[in-house]
């Protein structure tokens, strides 16, 4: 009687915290097969896994949109709050202001940012909020048929054969002017640029705002998009070659003169970006700026690390907060006492 063997079963994928990397994955996608949130999702799993971020730590948030239905397909032990259209960045202050040991992961759309929710948006830009915002960014709105989008560029031309002849936003470009620290733009199918981008953005302090050019495969990757995969491949350019090396590993990186910058991050992790542009300064708000609109003159779609700043306080310094989350304080340290109360009330008389 013969015997089979029986191969091994492969070894279990583990973190540094020794956690499995199911531990950072979420239910199975009910978005359509070939949709670029899908392929954003993934990056977010391996970028936190291979970081080793314990799940329970993160808070996810959204909105309303496609876009806001990705956090399900991701990071399943961690908090998550899906928020009314348009309003995550407020739930997201109120969030990071009740504790401040939680990391904020907000996955918004181009709509939920750029259209109903451009004015909680632009706020908080410029509070600088420690938050990881990513912009699922398709040029429609995917659930309702693939109407343009605020971000659909001028000319683009919708799946029914409308052209948009409205000027788009730039949410980058908002994102530099108005306060972010940490701003970029990647394409869903750039696995290696996203995932260096995402790993620099979790080891930033404060707003770190990543534009991700994400087709939608139903409404808007066909010819005359702008945003369908076939455009975006043959017009990315991009700014940098973005590397990272993150503070538990060794940190000598290798420097070619006056090409390559190394930008400290606040955890001690580096991010080394390759000047593909020899004028480019990711420390100079102007050079972004200008980068971004001459790319925009030039019908490009420019990806990389656009702007840092490790030295501004973000929204929790600002408010100079206890360093024990205020959802955790005790009673008497939060509520005014009867005579402080009754000072007040008589002040107002």
């Amino acid at each position: 009687m013969s015997t089979v063997t029986v191969p091994p079963a492969p070894p279990r994928r583990t973190n540094r915290l020794g956690l499995d990397i199911s531990l950072y994955r979420g239910g199975k996608t009910t978005l359509c097969a070939g949709c670029g949130h899908n392929a954003i999702s993934e990056r977010i799993i391996d970028a936190f896994f291979e970081l080793g971020v314990e799940p329970s730590r993160i808070i996810k948030l959204s909105g309303i949109g496609c876009s806001s239905k990705s956090p399900a397909y991701f990071l399943s032990p961690s908090f998550a709050v899906n928020a009314v259209h348009g309003r995550m960045p407020s739930v997201a202050t109120g969030a990071v202001l009740a504790n401040r040991n939680l990391l904020a992961l907000g996955v918004s759309g181009d709509g939920d940012t750029a259209s109903i929710g451009i004015g909680q948006f632009v706020h908080m830009l410029r509070r600088n909020l420690p938050i990881i915002y990513i912009i699922e960014d398709n040029g429609v709105y995917g659930l309702t048929k693939g109407q343009f989008s605020a971000t659909a560029d001028v000319g683009s031309k919708s799946k029914s054969g409308v052209v948009n002849d409205l000027r788009s936003i730039d949410t980058c470009a908002l994102a530099v002017d108005l306060g972010a620290t940490f701003v970029a733009r990647s394409f869903s199918g750039d696995k290696k640029q996203l995932l260096a981008i995402l790993k620099a953005a979790i080891s930033h302090r404060g707003t770190a705002m990543i534009d991700v050019i994400s087709p939608c495969v139903t409404f808007n990757d066909h010819e005359g998009s702008t945003k369908s995969y076939s455009y975006v491949k043959d017009h990315e350019e991009p700014l940098t070659d973005v590397s990272y090396v993150p503070y538990f590993e060794n940190i000598d990186v290798d420097y070619d003169p006056g090409t390559t910058v190394a930008v400290r991050l606040h955890d001690g992790s580096f991010v080394r970006l390759k000047k593909l542009d020899p004028e480019y300064n990711p420390t100079s708000r102007l050079t972004a700026l200008n980068l971004l609109r001459e790319a925009r003159q030039r019908e490009e779609i420019l990806t990389g690390i656009f702007y840092i700043d490790t030295f501004s306080k973000d929204f929790l310094e600002t408010l100079r907060l206890v360093n024990q989350p205020l959802a955790l304080l005790p009673p008497e340290r939060v509520r005014p006492a009867k005579e402080v109360l009754d000072e007040v009330m008589e002040e107002l008389r």
